[in-house]
């Protein structure tokens, strides 16, 4: 799931080549896996399995330690802390791979393999993915 998440940040990073400042790779990809899973399963399904994920990737990222998931299932925190740039750093480099990982694995683990690979084709329809990503 690591490469997937690492393949994914990649392909958003290379997305988005306008001038302005834009969230970074990971929210993009968070927030993209996040609207396919409500579309598919509802808030709180989303809202469960993001909790569960970001909490097993602060034990990887400590950074990730200032982050929380809301109720409708986004990541808060990141404007509210004194480290922010630090975080914003983190959700670019390893921590935001982690993270996107996790939840890959749980969707995976929950859903199984068609499913999740369903859900991703959904949110990047221009992306080729198969069982050995």
């Amino acid at each position: 799931m690591r490469d997937l998440a690492h393949r994914l940040l990649t392909y958003e990073a290379g997305a988005d080549k306008t001038s302005e400042p834009a969230e970074s790779p990971s929210i993009r990809v968070y927030e993209k896996l996040r609207q396919s899973l409500i579309g598919f399963a509802g808030m709180a399904a989303f809202q469960s399995l993001a909790f569960r994920a970001l909490t097993q990737a602060k034990s990887e990222a400590p950074s990730l330690w200032a982050l929380q998931v809301a109720e409708n299932g986004s990541l808060k925190g990141l404007g509210e802390f004194e480290s922010q740039i630090d975080i914003d750093k983190e959700l670019v480099g390893e921590g935001g791979i982690v993270l996107i990982a996790r939840l890959l694995g749980l969707l995976r683990m929950f859903l199984g393999e068609a499913l999740t690979l369903s859900l991703l084709r959904n949110a990047w329809p221009r992306e080729v993915f198969d069982d050995r990503n």
